[in-house]
């Protein structure tokens, strides 16, 4: 029996250790890392109105339905941007059910946007991303928004291209990825003009 709790003691001793480092210290260590290195989105990335008030994040996309406002890429998450229900379709590019999608998304856009029915549709238009949640938009899909935008809000078309000039987001270190405009922030840009 003596050598039993002989054998023990180190390993519930070593198991006590390192459940304090890893459960403990480690995390406290990150977190507080984080706040101080990467404040804005260790806080979630939340983007806040002219009045204060939490909107969304801006890593997180949302339904915007309204000719006012532009409209996110589709999604497939749940009932629409769901992120409890973060996924993408799983339809292959060989799924009729898929193709039938697009080409339904793609009418309903160039109708939506005073296009030709012969117009091409930016693919972010029509497919959901992986995740579903992206919150963000290519630059011509915006450009392509702009003018029912414009008209819908009594602005000139100029002025929402500046503003979605000012809303997209350029590629990590100038070379990874491609320019984005994120959709809840350039929306709130338009809700802020007068």
């Amino acid at each position: 029996m003596k050598a039993l709790v002989s054998e023990l003691r180190p390993a519930i001793s070593a198991t006590l250790v390192l459940a304090v480092i890893t459960c403990g210290v480690y995390p406290l260590v990150v977190t507080g890392l984080s706040k101080v290195a990467f404040q804005d989105k260790a806080a979630g990335s939340l983007i806040t109105d002219k009045d204060g008030v939490v909107r969304g994040s801006a890593l997180l996309g949302q339904n915007f339905t309204a000719a006012q406002y532009f409209q996110p890429r589709p999604s497939a998450a749940g009932a629409g941007y769901d992120a409890t229900s973060s996924g993408g379709s799983n339809l292959g590019p060989t799924s009729q059910k898929l193709n039938d999608a697009v080409k339904e998304r793609a009418a309903a856009y160039r109708a939506a946007n005073g296009l030709a029915a012969n117009a091409e549709v930016p693919a972010d238009a029509v497919t959901a991303s992986g995740s579903g949640l992206d919150p963000h938009i290519s630059v011509k899909n915006a450009e392509l928004q702009a003018s029912r935008v414009a008209k819908a809000r009594n602005l000139s078309v100029e002025k929402v291209k500046e503003l979605v000039a000012a809303s997209t987001a350029r590629p990590d270190l100038g070379i990874f990825g491609e320019a984005g405009v994120n959709v809840l922030k350039l929306n709130l840009s338009l809700d802020a003009v007068k």
